[in-house]
């Protein structure tokens, strides 16, 4: 997609607060426990490789992504660290993986078997490393029962094409205050890790809810995601140990302003009418940067004020109605600091019955990422 660089329309990616929020967390891990970094869906939204780049300088030791893709460009944009691809990979890919030295899930063991033949033909130069998934009650990927894994287990030590790694689930409750479910789902992976004749290097069940408020949980590697961003993964609903600090700020400028009289209808379906005599600014975002219609009656701030986004968000404009007459040109943040007011990506979220996690996602590449930089520590 065609980035918009000749509108004022930008999203800032603190890089800092990128850095800080992964320190604080090495902080807290014992040295034998590895910081990876997940990256996936081009960094929640903030940027893979530059994301991925802070990352690394900040102690991050590997990378987690959801698809081999976004592997293949960590590899291609020169990163050498160790890679998982969280989700499912077809097996006829299991050579390309392999020569790229990326580590892939595995949660079965036809899988295997189909991957074989694979990796037995010509020019395969590494073994695959593999992390055999469990499903302990998140019911997407991964091994359910015990002797499956077990035979799992067996079938790689007959072939030397693989390399067991890993072994790790993800918890579905892990950010909730009823720790029930959660701790049903430790006591499931821990008697299916009972099932490997020996542990691999990595054994990890950490996403970042987990990491902040069950570290006793973490084995010796935390995938740290959504807290990488400064985001809280559990909303309003836990406090992390440490602040966090939000690495995204989403800006651009008034490009249109008028008035218009009472009665006079703002958008599609004519669904706002001003009741008395408005001064209403247009902003230059729409649902195709990823701004849904749904923010239809949320607000922006302008000027340093709450402004109401009225009317229909359009594809590339939306609406907003202005205390006062203001100059084109005039600030407008969607996410981030003006003034004395913030408006979060929690306050988006909240407001469009949503977690944040889908608002940076969804975020366009239409819009450009500017990046602040490190400073040095």
């Amino acid at each position: 997609m065609i980035s918009g660089l000749h509108r004022p329309t930008k999203l800032v990616i603190d890089r800092q607060a990128i850095k800080a929020n992964i320190q604080q967390e090495i902080q807290r891990l014992p040295q034998t426990t590895e910081l990876w970094a997940v990256v996936k869906a081009d960094g929640y939204g903030h940027g893979m490789v530059a994301v991925a780049t802070t990352a690394k300088h900040a102690g991050a030791t590997g990378f987690c992504v959801a698809i081999l893709d976004e592997a293949l460009g960590l590899r291609q944009a020169g990163f050498t660290e160790p890679i998982l691809v969280l989700g499912i990979t077809s097996p006829e890919y299991a050579k390309l993986a392999a020569n790229a030295h990326i580590s892939l899930s595995v949660g079965t063991q036809d899988w295997l078997a189909a991957a074989l033949p694979v990796l037995q033909s010509d020019n395969v130069t590494a073994s695959l490393a593999i992390h055999f998934a469990v499903d302990s009650g998140m019911g997407r990927i991964g091994f359910r029962e015990s002797a499956a894994l077990q035979q799992a287990d067996a079938y790689l030590q007959q072939h030397q094409e693989f390399n067991l790694e890993g072994l790790f689930t993800h918890f579905a409750t892990a950010d909730e205050q009823d720790t029930a479910y959660f701790e049903q789902q430790v006591a499931a992976f821990q008697q299916m890790r009972q099932a490997l004749a020996s542990e691999p290097r990595y054994v990890h069940v950490s996403n970042s809810a987990t990491s902040l408020w069950h570290d006793a949980c973490n084995g010796n590697m935390v995938r740290f995601g959504v807290a990488l961003y400064g985001l809280n993964p559990s909303g309003a609903v836990l406090q992390p140990p440490y602040p966090l600090q939000p690495a995204l700020s989403f800006t651009t400028e008034l490009v249109f302003v008028k008035q218009i009289q009472a009665g006079a209808a703002v958008s599609y379906g004519a669904t706002y009418h001003a009741q008395q005599a408005e001064w209403i600014g247009t902003v230059p975002v729409g649902y195709a940067d990823g701004w849904q219609r749904r923010l239809q009656g949320f607000h922006v701030l302008v000027d340093g004020q709450y402004c109401e986004i009225i009317g229909r968000v359009c594809m590339d404009q939306l609406m907003v109605r202005l205390p006062n007459k203001l100059p084109v040109g005039t600030k407008v943040t969607l996410v981030g600091v003006d003034g004395s007011r913030t408006i979060t990506l929690q306050d988006v979220a909240t407001y469009a019955k949503t977690i944040h996690y889908e608002i940076t996602c969804n975020l366009s590449p239409r819009v450009p990422r500017v990046y602040l930089p490190e400073k040095s520590m």
